[in-house]
């Protein structure tokens, strides 16, 4: 459990910072949460959740509710038979029987938290002075100031800092109350609803608390490790967004932690609009994904024969009508296999609203015998240039390769040296139908995003940035 000293310490430490001024100075994935979307994660916990309910349940409890017989003015209760206002005893049993749907309103507040309203109406039912139904309901507003700091676990956490309640319009829906009795009703309302309604502010930060701790968690990529979010700096906060500067720490299937090279520049994140959420996805991300691909190997691959399809052949044949003086006296129709091997880890880029990926690739060409030894042909060095399609869904940002262009030199020769760049439209028509799906498949995993309070980044518009990818969905 966190100690108050511990999370009021934070809080007087974020108190005095200020919204960033759009640079990202760590490899951080950015996270801009528009107040819309705080004011619906409220609302949707109040709705079909349990809160409301749960007030009822405490309310209406047989003999055991604030305003219930044996309450506040039940017999014996505080204004009942016996109280203080032992006048009266006719209104026992009167209790809260509904709470109507509250109306959310939330209001940021620069450098503390928030400011939430909730509007709501009461309704009682009980027995009249003369014994006949009685209904009321009562308008009230709920006001609370939050304040936003960071949990010891490390989580964003919302904070209730004061409770009051403002008693509206009371309205008499059925039944008869004399005006003395009708004060009366109105002065308990007045020490009972804070008393009643102030725990579903309690809960309903209950619950967000819980979405804002999803933020942190460790999300798997496959077979390639996973991804442990966690709070690089304290939560920043605006007049229109929070803002959270989420760590990505990415760990090998064996739980090392992978640390890929990062920018050495600051990321110049672009302003957000009023009524939408945005998350901003860094280089070190795209880059850390490829290095995982290059080091567990998924990256190499043995094309055979049976990997092109038949337009795209495979034999000596083939290979002799480009540079015969590489094949030296091997017959015509033999097949042939290429090995690609990345012994580097690829380099991503982003910029001029383009990702791009460079693959710096190995390929040995040899006789290819299926059930015999094969024989080295030459070695060439290449640079396969990927274009990067991005598409994001609710929870990832997608990876797509297509083939650019793909450049090769002559690294050695087992017969004559030749001019390798007379392989190059060959040799892409090959990678580009056998090694390009086998990558795309290893990418399907995609680049998790952050949990940010459930925003769904699926019908998210998305902008290349220098060093980064960002994605903005409106509230």
């Amino acid at each position: 459990m966190p100690t108050i000293l511990g999370v009021w310490s934070l809080l007087l430490l974020w108190g005095l910072v200020t919204p960033c001024q759009g640079l990202l100075e760590t490899v951080g994935t950015l996270a801009r949460i528009d107040k819309d979307e705080l004011g619906k994660a409220i609302q949707n916990s109040l709705v079909g959740g349990p809160i409301l309910q749960n007030v009822l349940g405490t309310v209406t409890s047989v003999n055991q509710g604030l305003l219930g017989s044996g309450g506040l003015l039940g017999g014996g209760g505080l204004l009942g038979y016996g109280g203080v206002f032992g006048v009266v005893e006719e209104l026992s049993g009167l209790k809260v029987e509904e709470v109507t749907l509250p109306k959310v309103s939330v209001k940021l507040l620069p450098g503390f938290g928030v400011q939430l309203d909730l509007h709501t109406k009461v309704g009682l039912h009980g027995s009249g002075p003369l014994g006949g139904l009685l209904q009321l309901a009562a308008e009230v507003n709920v006001s609370s100031r939050v304040a936003l700091g960071v949990s010891a676990r490390g989580t964003p956490i919302l904070i209730l800092k004061r409770c009051s309640t403002l008693l509206g319009h009371i309205s008499l829906l059925t039944g008869l109350l004399p005006a003395p009795l009708f004060g009366v009703v109105e002065q308990t309302l007045f020490k009972v609803l804070p008393e009643l309604l102030c725990p579903v502010v309690d809960s309903v930060l209950g619950v967000v608390n819980e979405l804002l701790g999803a933020v942190l968690g460790l999300v798997p990529l496959g077979a390639l490790g996973s991804v442990e979010f966690t709070l690089a700096t304290l939560p920043l906060i605006s007049n229109q967004y929070i803002e959270l500067d989420v760590n990505p720490i990415v760990k090998s299937v064996a739980g090392d932690i992978v640390d890929f090279p990062k920018p050495r520049h600051p990321i110049k994140v672009p302003p957000k609009e009023d009524h939408t959420s945005q998350v901003t996805v860094p280089l070190f991300l795209f880059n850390t994904m490829f290095g995982l691909l290059q080091t567990s190997g998924a990256l190499d691959l043995d094309i055979t024969p049976e990997l092109v399809p038949s337009n795209v052949p495979l034999t000596t044949t083939d290979l002799a009508a480009l540079v015969p003086e590489a094949l030296r006296k091997l017959p015509p129709g033999q097949q042939l296999l290429l090995s690609l091997r990345v012994k580097k880890a690829p380099t991503v880029t982003l910029q001029n609203h383009k990702a791009t990926v460079s693959i710096p690739t190995t390929i040995h060409v040899l006789s290819y015998l299926p059930k015999g030894a094969h024989e080295a042909l030459f070695q060439l060095n290449g640079v396969m240039t990927l274009n990067a399609q991005l598409a994001p869904s609710a929870t990832k940002l997608h990876i797509s390769l297509s083939l650019e262009r793909l450049s090769v030199k002559l690294a050695s020769s087992s017969a004559h040296t030749f001019d390798a760049s007379r392989l190059e439209e060959w040799l892409s028509n090959v990678v580009r139908l056998a090694y390009v799906p086998k990558v795309n498949v290893n990418l399907d995993v995609g680049i998790p995003l952050p949990k940010i309070l459930n925003v769904n980044f699926a019908n998210a518009a998305l902008a290349i940035i220098e060093n980064a990818v960002v994605l903005t969905v409106s509230s």
